[in-house]
């Protein structure tokens, strides 16, 4: 009886320790961002490394990692302490990674936001004005915060960290969420679905430089589908201290379409409209 017990118990531990192998992930090919995590040896460093991994195959992997442009279509929404501000405008939104952005608003597309670098542009009927220090600090706080930002500039760059921070309900699904914190004491916490390995929220907090009390933004993302081998999220929903206040939803896109360098440039005099008027056409 006692060598048929001993047999038994480790014929479980032989079956415990199968199912542990075969519940880690795969490491991440050498050339992802998250590589540098790939030998850490505390349990939650680890732990986030394998999330983060599996969010980015859920992604499309390769293909989300090399994205170099991006062509999207949609309506836009805004909101105001939660309740929205405008009806639905139209929009056409060209991307360039790393710091290009268009967005043509309205039926007539004429008008235009443009980012290049850390320059942000308004062009309109009344010519090309520059965008005011609070519209460019905002613009540039979401850019750096974003997915793709964080993925491919935070996570392979000396000096940050991740940790897993357990998991929480998510837009009423359970995710693992994850903590990036980079070299200069930046953090992000990303949540992945628990299902479908997707990010579902991307979350961050700053202190603003007026009233000096942290502010709290997020980015929600849903309704995931497949374009070119990348799941695209054709609901993004962004929320400022729990309230909503603005939203996209995507109706068609493309990926590394070749965009004319003239999309990202600002055409004819600029002038900055709190301190000018228009150019005289």
């Amino acid at each position: 009886m006692r060598r048929v017990a001993v047999s038994l118990f480790a014929f479980v531990l032989t079956i415990l320790a199968f199912a542990q192998t075969s519940n880690t992930s795969p490491a991440a090919p050498s050339n992802w961002p998250t590589a540098q995590f790939a030998s850490a040896k505390d349990p939650s460093v680890h732990k986030a490394y394998e999330v983060l991994n599996e969010m980015l195959r859920a992604l499309g992997g390769d293909a989300w990692l090399n994205i170099r442009t991006s062509e999207t279509t949609g309506r836009a929404y805004s909101f105001y302490h939660g309740q929205p501000s405008s009806m639905s405008v139209p929009y056409w939104r060209f991307w360039e990674w790393p710091d290009k952005e268009r967005v043509e608003l309205t039926k007539q597309r004429d008008v235009i936001e443009l980012y290049t670098g850390d320059k942000a542009y308004e062009i309109t009927y009344k010519g090309t004005a520059t965008q005011g220090p609070k519209d460019v600090d905002d613009y540039l706080r979401h850019r750096d915060h974003s997915l793709e930002w964080v993925v491919r500039k935070w996570l392979p760059a000396q000096g940050t960290t991740i940790l897993y921070s357990g998991t929480a309900m998510v837009e009423r699904n359970l995710a693992d969420q994850v903590t990036v914190l980079n070299a200069a004491n930046d953090s992000v916490t990303i949540s992945v679905d628990g299902t479908t390995r997707l990010p579902v929220k991307v979350s961050y907090s700053w202190r603003d430089p007026v009233d000096r009390q942290f502010d709290e933004e997020s980015v929600i993302f849903a309704n995931y589908k497949p374009v070119e081998g990348v799941q695209t999220p054709y609901s993004v929903v962004r929320n400022r201290n729990g309230d909503m206040s603005s939203q996209r939803f995507i109706t068609s896109a493309t990926y590394n379409r070749d965009l004319p360098p003239t999309l990202f440039e600002p055409k004819g005099p600029l002038y900055n409209p709190e301190k000018q008027t228009p150019p005289k056409k």
